[in-house]
């Protein structure tokens, strides 16, 4: 796996906010079905096009993985604070914009995945059973396509642990697949 060319595209990230970017490969990604369960039994943001049932099933997330053979995994540490989802939806913004920098600079396959229920809308077009309102920037979590993203994180060398309190910082990952 050639990742020299990868390193201008993570600097970039890096130099926007992005706490670590790395180049990986894609068969490092762990997917599960019990991740989607989570999303679809126990998370209180399921209500979005960026959801299950919406979001490509753990099995079609793996053959999607298994047809690169680069990516980059990106860590953004998240510290509880008022402005933090203003921040993290402007590093969201800034990772869908690389994303098409990634697709214009040769890579045509580029797809980035977030972190998280999708932030663009206070209320997702999806409750009214209507179009999504940001179909250009809204980008599935890694999560709602049943990736493991702890497992992925460790198995990549980053730090990513349980919360026990709102209070902490939160270690949010997101994955671009690059080829």
């Amino acid at each position: 796996m050639q990742t020299s060319d990868l390193g201008k595209y993570c600097e970039k990230a890096i130099s926007a906010g992005v706490t670590h970017a790395k180049a990986i490969h894609p068969s490092t990604v762990v997917t599960a079905p019990w991740v989607r369960m989570k999303c679809l039994f126990g998370c209180p943001y399921r209500v979005s096009h960026c959801c299950p049932p919406t979001t490509p099933t753990p099995k079609e997330t793996r053959d999607v993985l298994d047809s690169y053979s680069r990516a980059i995994l990106f860590h953004i540490e998240a510290p509880r604070m008022p402005e933090r989802v203003k921040k993290n939806l402007g590093l969201f913004d800034m990772l869908v914009a690389l994303e098409g920098e990634v697709f214009k600079d040769g890579y045509y396959k580029a797809f980035v995945y977030l972190a998280g229920p999708c932030p663009l809308c206070k209320e997702c077009a999806k409750v009214k059973d209507a179009t999504c309102n940001f179909p250009g920037k809204a980008r599935p979590s890694m999560e709602s396509c049943g990736i493991d993203v702890f497992q992925t994180a460790k198995n990549n060398g980053f730090f990513i642990q349980t919360l026990r309190e709102k209070t902490e910082t939160q270690n949010l990952y997101c994955l671009m697949l690059v080829d």
